[in-house]
């Protein structure tokens, strides 16, 4: 798995979901598990089948919030100082042709969620703003078409 990169408050969100499926999550399904053993004949036990799918799920779920751990980099603010954009970057944009400012934060595919102005590094506007630097204006190719964002602010 590649790089995951996260925000402190988004590790934080990993860190609780795993501990919830590791000592809560699983001990439901164990009981479902048990209760469904206790109604007789497995071959025929839908009930079971359910129960053992979930426990499954689960632990796939469990793996996959582990690996993201394993391989997080929490994102922090070195480079604003320099007035750079980078992850974990919130930047302030004029969008030329809109002739409107915008204002997004640069975090991990993790995290992204653009109606909450969270874009991720690896996205067409993300990638194309990292390492670039307060005052210069960047070109980014995006499904509509070409646009031209010039960078007005970067802080953490």
């Amino acid at each position: 798995m590649a790089e995951v990169y996260l925000t402190p408050e988004g590790k934080k969100e990993l860190d609780d979901k795993l501990a919830y499926l590791k000592n809560i999550r699983r001990t439901e399904i164990a009981e479902l598990i048990s209760e469904a053993r206790a109604q007789g004949d497995l071959s025929e036990n839908a009930e079971y089948d359910a129960a053992k799918e979930l426990q499954a799920k689960n632990e796939y779920e469990i793996a996959e919030v582990e690996a993201m751990l394993k391989n997080a980099i929490v994102i922090g603010s070195e480079a604003s100082a320099k007035n750079t954009v980078a992850v974990g970057s919130t930047v302030t944009l004029r969008h030329k042709e809109l002739k409107r400012e915008l204002e997004y934060q640069i975090v991990g595919a993790a995290e992204a969620d653009p109606f909450k102005g969270r874009i991720s590094n690896n996205s067409p506007v993300g990638a194309a703003l990292i390492g670039h630097k307060v005052g210069e204006t960047v070109e980014v190719a995006t499904p509509g078409g070409i646009v031209h964002l010039a960078i007005k602010a970067v802080k953490d």
